[in-house]
């Protein structure tokens, strides 16, 4: 269970008992009470805001409210302390015996404790990577993969119905710029002399190996045609084999996607023309003239009549065209097609995780949103910052097979995927990340993933230890009834309210949209078990396994097993598995 959610029902309902004895006015809102842990863990195990939060409507000050408050909970069984601060901020203490019994929580639910029914079912669409088809995944790419990925399953841990979901980029200039670069390579490969690349044509040596292919499959067919034949085919045949290509690298991640969907084939559905009916009939659309932007006008600025979405009523800092000069949709107008039809499949929250460079473009896009759907979905958008590789302190600039970029490809190739995904997840998306090649494989505490794995793997040490000292019925049944009342000592405490915080970190982290918070905690979490570990190597009253005493060694290892249960977890989160032993 969220025990902050139980305690936070518990001062409901000793509030429900003020307002019934007439110490409270009846009607007062509760919805804002929290019970959370306090900052300073010296005030107690629980801190909340109800009188603070209440004062205004019941038109008491919080100190009166809370010293009437307070009086009740005393009353609650599992409380022994209950203390108002300052103005009137109420700190709780619970019993250890209270606490202790987390421990069976843990141990019955297994790796899935902290499963929450939080999202009750709630379809969540989030779309993710999306990188256009034009080239190998980069590492940008794959701090956007780690933490939609990431991100979903966080959700569905928290009882939302996710679906993820790639946006395949596959309209529009770039991929004609593909085409052409890959008939260039097409013709390399019959042994016609191409020179030097075109400037703006793709330069990657990784179009090589589609030129080949297509010419193994086409053999001459292309040659000496006009470019509106050879073109469709090309740019076919490159975007089948390029996303054949991002597939293979998302699964050697072990990110796999739930729906992929071309924004070609949305525009020749009609589905563009569905939503621009949909805006035109709510009002929204109509011919005007846009100013110009602030500053030094662009070179290519037209001053024309536009078809434009009224983008301003719904929060964005201007109208919007949606259409191009010579009458073909622009790529916002492809865009809200491509959002309209999520929330025509039942999604009416939706997340898209967006390289930092496509910041200017959220509100319009949450804008909308809110007008499609007629207010009824909302937009998050994750905004994940550039991540520079290092080794040795060096930036590694390119890929030798790319070109220009280091590939997810070589990511995964120097330090595996479970690496990539921890270490993506140690910073918030939103800011700037080096990855720094050395550091993601040394091993040491400073490696947030192997100081983790290294805390599992150690929780797995102790379990042979205790079966090879001849201790048997080590199951997580058996040890959800040892005699936990054993655990006295204040680190073993310690380590078991952060137990108990789990189900309350997941929901936090799904309500924020926050992964980052899961590798924080996980982090915390492998502190504190190495720091018991290291006390019990210079205390041998605190060892795990204690040979002459079989009931404190059964409620020992039910904690250790406690603890390694919510790092699989939370590691299940990241799509990462945890280790039996370290090499």
């Amino acid at each position: 269970m969220n025990l902050f959610r139980h305690i936070a029902d518990e001062i409901t309902a000793a509030l429900r008992a003020m307002e019934a004895a007439g110490e409270l006015p009846s009607g007062l809102d509760f919805s804002a009470i929290t019970a959370e842990p306090p900052r300073d863990a010296s005030h107690g195990d629980i801190a909340t805001n109800a009188a603070m939060v209440l004062a205004k409507g019941a038109r008491k000050k919080p100190r009166e409210i809370a010293d009437a408050l307070v009086a009740r909970l005393r009353q609650v069984a599992h409380v022994t302390e209950a203390s108002v601060a300052g103005p009137g901020f109420i700190n709780l203490r619970l019993a250890d015996d209270f606490w202790r019994a987390r421990l069976a929580d843990v141990l019955k639910a297994g790796a899935a404790y902290g499963d929450s029914t939080l999202g009750k079912g709630t379809p969540v669409n989030v779309e993710y990577v999306s990188a256009n088809p034009t080239g190998p995944l980069h590492v940008a790419h794959a701090r956007g993969a780690v933490v939609g990925d990431a991100l979903s399953n966080l959700l569905g841990k928290a009882g939302y119905a996710v679906t993820k979901e790639y946006y395949i980029n596959d309209a529009g200039a770039q991929v004609d710029t593909l085409g052409r670069s890959t008939y260039l390579r097409y013709q390399e490969a019959l042994g016609l002399p191409i020179g030097a690349i075109p400037e703006g044509l793709y330069p990657g040596e990784y179009l090589k190996d589609v030129g080949r292919k297509l010419a193994a499959r086409d053999g001459q067919k292309w040659l000496n045609q006009p470019e509106d034949v050879w073109l469709p085919a090309a740019r076919s045949f490159a975007i089948d084999e390029l996303m054949d290509s991002i597939r293979a690298d998302l699964d050697a991640m072990g990110v796999h996607m739930d729906v992929f969907t071309s924004e070609r084939a949305l525009v020749e559905s009609g589905a563009v023309d569905a939503a621009f009916k949909a805006l035109s009939d709510a009002g929204l659309i109509y011919q005007g003239r846009l100013e110009p932007p602030k500053g030094q006008k662009p070179d290519d600025w037209e001053d024309r009549e536009q078809t434009l979405f009224r983008s301003t009523q719904f929060g964005d800092d201007v109208d919007r065209p949606l259409k191009k000069s010579d009458g073909s949709w622009t790529y916002f107008a492809n865009d809200i097609a491509n959002h309209y039809d999520k929330f025509r499949r039942g999604s009416a929250e939706m997340i898209d995780v967006w390289g930092a460079d496509h910041g200017g473009y959220v509100k319009r896009q949450q804008a909308a949103v809110k007008a499609i759907t007629a207010g009824k979905g909302a937009l998050d958008v994750k905004l994940c910052q550039l991540v520079r590789i290092l080794k040795g302190g060096e930036l590694v600039r390119m890929s030798k097979r790319a070109g220009t970029f280091v590939t997810l490809r070589d990511l995964l190739d120097e330090v595996g995927p479970d690496v990539v995904r921890f270490t993506m997840l140690t910073r918030k998306n939103d800011a700037p990340f080096d990855f720094d090649l050395e550091k993601a494989t040394e091993q040491s505490r400073d490696n947030p993933v192997w100081y983790v794995q290294y805390a599992h793997a150690r929780t797995r040490s102790v379990l042979r230890q205790a079966a090879a000292a001849g201790f048997d019925q080590l199951d997580a049944a058996t040890l959800a009834v040892a005699p936990h009342g054993r655990l006295v000592d204040a680190g073993e405490l310690a380590l078991i309210k952060l137990l108990a915080q789990w189900p309350r970190q997941v929901e936090a982290a799904a309500q924020a949209h926050e992964p980052h918070r899961i590798a924080f905690y996980l982090y915390e979490l492998a502190s504190q078990f190495h720091a018991h570990w290291n006390r019990g190597k210079e205390d041998s009253s605190l060892r795990f396994v204690v040979e002459a005493d079989r009931d404190l060694t059964l409620s020992r290892i039910a904690l250790v097993q406690a603890v390694g249960f919510v790092i699989q977890s939370g590691l299940g989160i990241f799509g990462v598995p945890p280790a039996e032993e370290m090499r």
